[in-house]
């Protein structure tokens, strides 16, 4: 079985103009095209998606988003579980030191 995706980035909806004289963009609006923008090694990347890519994409990054949160309250928990462990033994090293 597959796993479900996981994306780090952005969705985003790309508006332009063809340029074509007599396509109605010229006068009434603009074509859209669905993207997800991401980084590489601090580069931004844009991938142009398909239709049918847009539901799979945008659960893909909610998903990384409550990871991202998950390991955050993990994160905080080792914090504080260090802080106490550092806290009882500089509390029994001034013990041992009377």
């Amino acid at each position: 079985m597959a796993r479900p995706l996981v994306l780090r980035g952005t969705f985003l909806m790309l508006r332009r103009k063809c340029g074509k004289p007599t396509c109605w963009c010229a006068r009434d609006g603009y074509h859209e095209t669905p993207a997800l923008s991401y980084k590489v090694a601090g580069v931004t990347k844009i991938l142009t998606l398909r239709p049918q890519d847009v539901r799979t994409v945008r659960a893909a990054l909610a998903r990384y988003q409550r990871l991202l949160a998950k390991l955050e309250q993990q994160v905080q928990a080792n914090v504080a579980t260090l802080r106490a462990q550092i806290a009882r033994e500089k509390g029994a090293a001034r013990r041992g030191r009377r």
